[in-house]
């Protein structure tokens, strides 16, 4: 019987026609994405290696690990801005002292982790204040009335934050001065009280022969304005109106026209890490919608002053512009809008 038909050989499964090719595109394709994201991936821990501080990095440079309160000089003396209570707690309220709130709530102290210390004003670029011994201590930060200037900026004992607030050079009188000051120069000849090396101080030396007074306190001009002893005072307006407000309307303010802004800064010292982190704060109380706290403290305490001082140019009412500090961040980290500052 002859032997059955042997079967045909079964298909041969090969790849198809191009199948090399289109393997080889994909494996392209696949090495080209590997090298992108491998050089993002570099770049990035080099941005991130190289680049400016975090935050946290910040904070520890600035000595604030392991530093259980903050202390921050401040005017003890000026009504509006920044006054100590004589109650059983001394406490201090004013524009100033809910800026200093601010900040040090956004440098992780709480209100009842911050002691205010009295400090005079030629005493602020030291950044010494008397503690509640009446010892000179050194305070970490600065915020009394301290206007930014050239020679200040150039003292390496003084690193100013961005301005918190801009107000101009003024002139109190009692209600009763013969007519209006329009100008420095009208004081020639008479007695003016102002702050001792204050920015005031230089202006009116600079414009007028007046038989000057420098005091340390600008509540001592003022007492010695309503008895009798000076003809006026003369300083930053935010700090005299408040003054003119408590009078009873026996103190008349004067705008004298001054061109130069008078741009309230934070002194830091020469802890710069600490600077960064007050800027970044007074960038976001500027950036942030939402945040209303610079809004709120100057609705409250130098809205109530401008009735008093009629067409005088007390302080402007916005925050000034603040630009992000260098501190970085990583992308999903919330992130506030930059705007252009105008100049100044």
């Amino acid at each position: 019987m002859p032997d059955p038909p042997m079967p045909d050989p079964p298909p041969e499964y090969g790849p198809p026609p191009g199948y090399g090719r289109r393997r080889a595109r994909r494996f392209r394709l696949a090495a080209w994405i590997a090298l992108v994201l491998a050089a993002i991936v570099v770049g990035a821990s080099v941005m991130w290696v190289s680049g400016p501080p975090t935050e946290a990095e910040l904070r520890e440079k600035a000595g604030l690990f392991n530093k259980d309160r903050l202390r921050i000089g401040v005017k003890a003396d000026t009504p509006g801005i920044a006054l100590r209570e004589q109650t059983g707690r001394r406490t201090f309220k004013g524009f100033e002292i809910q800026i200093a709130y601010l900040i040090a709530a956004d440098l992780g102290y709480p209100p009842d982790k911050v002691d205010f210390l009295s400090i005079e004003t030629e005493d602020r670029a030291r950044m010494q204040a008397l503690d509640g011994d009446g010892r000179f201590v050194r305070v970490d930060l600065v915020v009394a009335t301290f206007s930014v200037t050239r020679a200040r900026q150039e003292d390496p004992s003084v690193g100013f934050s961005t301005p918190y607030l801009y107000t101009e050079q003024s002139v109190v009188t009692r209600s009763d001065y013969p007519g209006k000051i329009t100008s420095l120069g009208q004081l020639e000849g008479r007695k003016v009280c102002t702050l001792g090396t204050s920015t005031s101080e230089i202006e009116l030396a600079r414009a007028t022969k007046a038989i000057v007074t420098a005091k340390n306190l600008i509540s001592d001009c003022a007492t010695g304005l309503k008895s009798g002893e000076f003809d006026a005072m003369t300083t930053d307006a935010a700090i005299l109106a408040g003054f003119v407000a408590e009078s009873g309307g026996a103190l008349r303010h004067h705008d004298i026209a001054l061109e130069k802004t008078e741009m309230w800064a934070v002194n830091t010292g020469s802890n710069k890490a600490l600077r960064t982190l007050v800027d970044l704060a007074l960038y976001r109380s500027y950036a942030d919608p939402q945040d209303q706290r610079w809004e709120q403290a100057y609705q409250a305490y130098i809205d109530p002053m401008l009735s008093a001082s009629p067409n005088v140019n007390v302080a402007q009412a916005e925050q000034p512009c603040a630009l992000p500090p260098p501190v970085r961040r990583w992308p999903w980290e919330r992130s506030l809008p930059v705007q252009d500052c105008p100049s100044r």
